[in-house]
């Protein structure tokens, strides 16, 4: 019998665990290890997710378990601040007509239906340990883990997010930039006349916006300029982002309500990062976050993550592939003009705002990068 090949994945978000769970189904070996010891303690409020990313969702046998949790909607209501509807848009189907152009879903549950799924695929998993790169050379790299161990694996698979340890191990300087803004989250129920995403332009902040998760649940985010996270400390965040909320009407006032307690409000600047000209050295390559990031602008942050996951696992389950730079640079050559015209369309987005720039084609340059996403990766 031939020895699986083996590879590690270091990081258990998204794309980790996508990958993981499509390469076993290629008959690899696959460990996870992920750093913190609750693999779902940090996943956020909330998720919109668009066709594209439920297509991937569905290539990884997860997708039932999607549909029944999360909440479908196929349009995205623009309002004034006082909630009046201005102009209601259908959302384009970028996963295909069989898929919701849109689904919106709480992080927490996303995530743990994932992790179901890696621990059903029988990789193994290690918790609450780092992984280091230590050397490697044409056919393997030997890693060194957070407790002494030291293994050696055919290929390393770097998913461990936006400020990769392992993207700098490797010698890759591109770091995560601030564009400038920053967004409050926060968890709520789900007002009854609440069935797609509305987004509020203007008020005191640049956007105002929210998205069903559930029948029960919803996420709501305002979106301003970036401040001194340090001068915001983590006990004042629920009169921040209310103080916030509190100018916009519609189904805002029942929202605002239930933001109350500082614990459940996430405030984070937006950052942008592209890796350029290659996301591997040698046997170690980049996927999702840790190649790239952009503003939510789009919500296609884990869309891409997923189909950065789904690429690289198509060319290395090849069974008769030589992982070489040949592949993992096809890797990179496929994925390129894919992620930068959205990394470039969300970062845009941003920047008319923040500009303010009023003629700005804002519907145009949207509609362009989401018909690119409707092809397949």
């Amino acid at each position: 019998m031939t020895t699986p090949r083996t590879v590690l994945v270091i990081g258990g978000g998204a794309a980790g665990n996508a990958v993981t769970i499509l390469l076993r189904r290629a008959g690899l070996a696959v460990d996870l290890v992920e750093a913190r010891d609750d693999w779902n303690a940090t996943a956020g409020s909330g998720i919109t997710l668009q066709g594209n990313a439920l297509r991937v969702l569905r290539e990884l046998g997860v997708w039932e378990q999607v549909e029944a949790a999360g909440f479908g909607f196929g349009s995205v209501g623009i309002t004034a601040p006082d909630g009046t509807v201005l102009h209601t848009q259908a959302d384009l189907r970028t996963g295909g007509d069989d898929l919701p152009a849109t689904l919106g879903m709480q992080r927490p549950r996303l995530q743990q239906i994932l992790i179901d799924a890696v621990r059903a695929s029988g990789a193994s998993v290690r918790l609450g340990t780092t992984a280091h790169i230590v050397d490697q050379d044409q056919d393997g790299v030997l890693v060194r883990f957070g407790d002494g161990d030291e293994s050696r694996y055919d290929l390393v698979i770097a998913a461990d997010g936006l400020g990769s340890a392992t993207r700098a191990a490797i010698g890759i300087t591109a770091k995560p930039e601030p564009t400038g803004m920053a967004i409050w989250r926060v968890a709520a129920p789900r007002p009854t006349g609440v069935t797609r995403t509305d987004l509020a332009y203007g008020g005191p902040a640049y956007i105002a916006g929210y998205c069903p998760t559930s029948d029960e649940t919803l996420y709501a985010y305002v979106v301003e300029a970036n401040r001194d996270r340090a001068s915001i400390p983590p006990r004042s965040y629920a009169d921040e982002m209310r103080r916030l909320t509190s100018a916009y009407g519609g189904a805002w006032p029942e929202i605002t309500a239930h933001i109350t307690d500082p614990a459940n409000v996430n405030y984070t600047w937006f950052d942008r990062m592209l890796v350029e000209g290659s996301w591997h050295r040698g046997r170690v390559v980049l996927v999702g976050d840790a190649a790239h990031c952009c503003p939510p602008t789009l919500a296609q942050g884990a869309a891409l993550s997923l189909e950065d996951a789904w690429v690289l696992a198509q060319l290395l389950g090849t069974g008769s592939a030589t992982w070489d730079d040949a592949l993992f640079q096809a890797y990179y050559d496929r994925r390129i003009p894919r992620v930068r015209p959205v990394v470039e369309a969300s970062v845009q987005l941003g920047q008319w705002q923040l500009d303010g720039v009023r003629d700005a084609d804002v519907p145009g340059l949207m509609r362009r990068t989401m018909t690119m996403l409707r092809e397949l990766p």
